[in-house]
Formats: structure tokens, sequence, C-alpha cells
């Protein structure tokens, strides 16, 4: 065992080295002085803060050295004279080298494989609960069985983090199953605790060591979801002081390892001691608590665009009352596909709906683009969309706008019988020739412009290689129809947001009929697989048939004429497609 004296030099000596190397931080730059206060590479710093460290930071580094300082002071005590047996021995060695991976072995382990660090954690861990139940006297059965049992659990969650770095099913599948795991660690501190309570050998400083790295980890938690929710910004001075904290159960884990030969309950400490360690006890207390206020001009933030609970886009309609603000927020900070937000993050939650609640006034996109430029919006010139702002003020957007008051299910009802009342307009322009297969029913195109519709073979390898070329061989020859291998493109005449559609497939060619109809054509296709359809209109689309189309190659694989009819009349603009099994490559013109 070295000599008092000289852990008294190893104390002065490391103490003072930190806060020797925090100063000179503070002359050589960010660099050095994160290295001198987190005892972690520079490029760290680079990482975390890439355009310098900003003054929180700089503070809260310079008292993150002054609490390690004072931390390192008390781990490296000399341990208590005293005779150990073999375990509490072996408990000791183990114990001191968990305060050297806490202090400086984790560096060079982190450079090996994080299985291998995992690994380490749990055989180190794993043998000193077990020493734990062995060495600690407990007198009690009962409360050595709990032990073992939170030393499980404890030991289970360093297991699923192995299992999860060796890419194997880990046992927290369920959320209830990884908060117990993540909860084990604290449990076996709190169990350990209450052991050396009765055990009589461990002081009071000690136990209230322990007490206080249990705060620490239930400061730590709020902590992590408050400041990873809202980014920092290269504002380290929240991460930085609750890693100097960490080391408040290193200090406990040390002095347990100090004073395993004391025996009796040592003599009490001063009572000005006992009053500091309260009084930091009770800081670490309250902390979560005051980390969680705010000031009034702070930003609250309830929901980001990016929160769990904006991924749904629910329809006002199947939202209660109380819920609808919220739909707004994630609305008003949506930053899908990489647009900015309709309002800044210094805003608080009540400031964007008052914000919100303003545009619902507005008469015109100017009044909207004022508003949002005072709110300090990004892209005021956007101004706002009733489909977001029917959750602030339905009873103004519902006025001009009621389809947005719907619920899904009423949403789709409506369009349902929309579709059925467009298809119900549409007639077979061919009653008399029965197709072996065929159909009638409205065909919608993108209300902002559509080529047209394709008769195409969607199960063919280059599908959309032949769709596409289609699609350029109607604008290219400015031609009605486009025709690439498995897939032609039928354009339409009128600028139209859909048309009637009527499609027919025959075993042999039907007579040609070319009476009535502004425009005849034929032209060849091939289904490589035995299938050529229309596009319907899928659930939620807005475009294809409006009612299921027939598979039109009922020759199967093998070449095909498709006759395409067009006219425009009374009911709009119609098409007849008529398709039939034929070798030839031609491109007929029948009309006109």
């Amino acid at each position: 065992m070295l000599p008092d004296s000289l852990w008294r030099i190893i104390r002065i000596g490391s103490a003072g080295l930190v806060l020797a190397a925090a100063a000179a931080g503070l002359v050589l730059g960010d660099a050095w002085l994160w290295v001198a206060v987190e005892w972690s590479p520079p490029a760290f710093a680079g990482f975390y803060a890439r355009g310098g460290f900003g003054t929180a930071t700089v503070v809260a580094l310079v008292v993150a050295a002054l609490v390690k300082a004072a931390l390192l002071w008390l781990i490296l005590r000399a341990p208590a004279p005293g005779l150990l047996d073999r375990r509490a021995r072996a408990l000791r060695l183990l114990l001191y080298l968990a305060v050297a991976y806490a202090l400086v072995l984790w560096f060079p382990i982190a450079l090996l494989p994080d299985a291998v660090d995992a690994a380490f954690q749990l055989a180190l861990w794993a043998a000193i609960d077990v020493l734990y139940l062995l060495v600690i006297r407990w007198r009690s059965r009962v409360l050595r069985a709990a032990a073992g049992a939170i030393f499980a659990v404890e030991l289970a969650g360093m297991a699923d983090d192995l299992l999860d770095e060796l890419d194997l099913p880990e046992l927290g599948s369920g959320g209830v199953v990884g908060l117990c795991l993540m909860l084990g660690g604290v449990a076996a501190t709190l169990i350990t605790l209450v052991g050396q309570r009765r055990d009589g050998r461990w002081s009071r400083g000690t136990q209230a060591a322990g007490w206080v790295s249990v705060g620490v980890y239930v400061l730590v938690i709020p902590l992590n979801v408050r400041f990873a929710m809202i980014p920092s910004g290269g504002d380290l001075a929240i991460p930085v002081l609750m890693d100097a904290l960490g080391l408040v159960s290193t200090v406990w884990i040390a002095a347990t390892a100090r004073e395993l030969p004391t025996e009796g309950r040592p003599a009490d400490l001063p009572p000005a001691r006992r009053r500091v360690i309260r009084v930091a006890a009770a800081a670490v207390a309250l902390l979560p608590v005051i980390a969680m206020i705010h000031p009034e001009q702070t930003p609250h933030f309830a929901y980001t665009g990016w929160s769990a609970n904006c991924y749904d886009r629910p329809s006002f309609g199947d939202l209660k009352p109380a819920e609808r603000d919220a739909a707004f927020l994630c609305r008003a900070r949506n930053t899908d596909g990489g647009v900015p937000p309709m309002f800044p993050d210094s805003l608080s939650d009540q400031q964007v709906l008052a914000y919100g609640r303003a545009l619902c006034r507005t008469k015109d996109r100017e009044e909207q683009e004022a508003i949002l430029t005072r709110a300090g919006s990004a892209r005021p010139a956007w101004g706002a969309d009733p489909w977001d702002l029917v959750y602030v003020c339905p009873e103004i957007v519902g006025a001009t706008h009621p389809e947005l008051l719907r619920s899904t299910a009423e949403t789709k009802a409506a369009n349902d019988a929309y579709v059925a009342e467009r298809n119900a307009e549409c007639r077979d322009p061919w009653p008399r020739t029965k197709g072996v297969v065929q159909a009638t029913a409205n065909y919608f195109l993108f209300a902002d412009g559509d080529p047209g519709y394709l008769v195409y073979d969607p199960q063919d390898e280059a599908a959309d290689e032949a769709a596409e070329r289609a699609t350029d061989k109607s604008f290219d020859d400015s031609a009605l129809i486009g025709v690439a291998g498995s897939a032609v493109l039928v354009g339409h005449v009128e600028d139209v947001a859909d048309l009637c559609l009527t499609v027919k497939a025959f075993r042999t060619p039907p007579p040609r009929r070319t009476a009535g109809w502004d425009q005849v054509d034929e032209v060849p296709v091939v289904s490589r697989s035995g299938r050529l359809i229309v596009p319907e209109m899928g659930e939620g689309g807005e475009v294809g048939a409006g009612a299921p189309m027939p598979n039109l190659a009922i020759a199967g694989k093998g070449r095909y004429r498709v006759r395409v009819h067009v006219r425009v009349g009374e009911l709009g603009e119609e098409h007849l497609i008529v398709v039939f099994p034929g070798a030839s490559r031609k491109r007929l013109k029948l009309r006109p």
C-alpha cells in the first residue's frame, strides 16, 4: 500500500494539474480548455461546437474545472488501514479499477470496438455485484435476496447494451422492459446504500456521496430531454456541468473501497461538514425542478416540426378541441423537404398561436406577409394556407372552406361520392358491341395539367422507361399518342382535369368505327407479362380511373393493337380504347 505522504502528493498534483491546465486553456484557446476540463481529445470539441465556444460554455468549463479538482481531491484519498479478507481485498481492487476506468481508462478502451467496452463493463460490474452480496453485512436474508434481484436487473441492462453492440436480438424489446433495464443502475445504487447503512462500516460522508450520485442520475434525465429537444447552437454549458457532476458517483465508489476495512460506525462528521452535505443534496434534488422553470420571455416548445406527435397529420374533424392548437404548432414549425418553418424557434407556443389567429383575420397575402415579417419568419412571402390555419380559427376558415372541417371518414365519403357522381356521368359510346372485358369510368388528371394516361404493361421490367419514352414521343411528334414498347401514352385534346374513358378488349379485330369521332388512331403495343391496363385511382389518390379497370391483354403475352377514339362534345372529352391481338407494328391514322 502506498504511504499517506505519497497519496497526498498525488492528490495535490492531480487537483493542481486540472486547475493549471484549465488556466492555460483560457489562454491557449477552446481546444486546450476542452482537453484540460473534459479529459478528451480536442477533436471532440470541434465536433460538438464547430463554430467555437460561447461565453456560457467557457464559464461552464471553468466552473467544471473547479468542481472536478475538488472531486479529485476526495477521490484520491489514501485507503483506510486495516486487515482485509480475500473477498474484501478483491472487492477493493475491482472498485479502484472502476475508479480508474471512470478517470482515465475509458479513453484507451473507447479506441477499441464498442462491444469490447460493453463486455468489459459487464464483466467488471458482475464481479463487483457478486462481491457486494458477499462482503456487505446485509443483516437480512430478504434484503440480500432483493439486492441480488436488483443487481441482476442492472447486469441485464448491461448485457442488453452488449447484445446491441454485437447486433444480436436485445432483451429490451418493449418500452416497459427498456425502462426497467435503464433504471436498474440507480436501483442497484439505492440498495447498496441501504446495505452500507445496515453494515455500519461506511461513514455518513460516503453514504451522502452515494445519495448525491443518485440525485445526479435523476437530474441527468430531465436535462437530457430538455436540452436535446432544442438545438444548443454550440452552447455546451449544461452537458459540461452534467459531466463534472457525474464524478460524484466515482467519489462514492472510491470512498466505498477506501473504508472497507473499517470496523464499527465511524465518528460523526463535524457539524459544518454535515451542513455542507445537506446543502449539496438539497441542491441536487431541486436542480431538476429549477432547470425546467423559465422566465416568461423564454420560448416554450410543446411541439416542434420533428416531434414524435407531429408525424401523424390528422384531419381537423378527427381532433378534439384541446388537440387543435398542437396540430397547428406542428405545421407552423414543419421543415419537411428542407423548407424553413413558418415561424422561427425564438417564438414560444403562445406567440405562434397568437400570430396564427392574427393571420386568420387578414384579407389578402400582403397582410399575411406583413404579419409573418413582424414575427421573424424566414418565408413571409409564402403567407399561410387555410388548411394550416383551420386548426386555430375553424369558424373563419370553415366559412369559405367547409371541406377542411371534415374528418378523415367524412372526407373519404365525400370523395367517394364525387367519384361515383363523375363516373355516372360517363356512358359507353359503343353500347351495342360488347368486349370480352370492358369498363367505363371517369379518368381524373392532374388539375394543373397532365400529358394524358397510359395503356401499358405494369409488370414489364422496363415499364418505367417505356412510359417515359412514350411520353417524350407524344411531345416530340406533336401527336396525341406516344408509343414505346410496352407503353402507349394517350393525350387529351382540351385542357381538362378529367375525361370519360371506355376500354374494351376483343379476341379479333372489331369493325373500324370512325363515325362520330374527331380522331381515331391505331398503334402497336407489346405485353411481356400478359397484362395491359389503364392506371386506377388508388386509395387517397388524385389521378387515375375512378372505377376498376380490366386487364386488356386477354390473349396473354404477345403483341396487341390499340385503337384510340377521341371526341369532344356535350359530355366533354370522351375516349374509347379498343385493344385486340395483332402482330402489325404499323401506326395507322384512321380519322381524320
